[in-house]
């Protein structure tokens, strides 16, 4: 039986895996599909287009889902901070696209992947998530495995 993407969501507590490994398969598909549309296309113009259809998309999703009504749940400090993420998301893309436009994709979707690094610091310094020893071992093989992409 498939569970709607609201169950999913807000289901059980192993839900998050199966949404997680499912965002790795299209994140690796964003990859793979940019590589070839920013062959001969601008990196900047390729993000721009990416980021309208993926809007209008989101739109529709929330739409169709009921939860354009939720706006209004929106106090001043959850919007500065999803802003902010967006923004960091923005910046994301356009660096990404213009490195996948002159770099094998896989070398640079594996550099890319070093955000669990940074996040594994960051959400440590600003969220206080423990950093243990099993994150810092496994933020350290990421590191090493994604240099490994990149010095062959």
């Amino acid at each position: 039986m498939v569970m709607p993407m609201t169950s999913l969501a807000t289901g059980s507590s192993a839900a998050w895996i199966g949404l997680a490994l499912l965002s790795a398969v299209f994140a690796a598909l964003v990859g793979v599909l940019g590589k070839v549309g920013v062959s001969k296309v601008d990196s900047t113009l390729a993000t721009a287009v990416r980021a309208i259809i993926m809007a209008v998309f989101l739109v529709a999703a929330a739409l169709a889902t009921g939860k354009g009504a939720l706006l209004g749940t929106l106090d001043q400090r959850a919007l500065l901070f999803i802003a902010g993420s967006g923004i960091a998301g923005a910046l994301s893309w356009l660096c990404y696209f213009l490195a996948i436009q002159t770099g094998p994709v896989s070398g640079v979707a594996a550099l890319d992947r070093l955000s669990v690094v940074f996040v594994v610091l960051i959400a440590a310094g600003f969220l206080g998530e423990p950093l243990t020893l099993r994150t810092t071992l496994g933020a350290g093989l990421i590191t090493v495995g994604a240099l490994m992409f990149v010095f062959k």
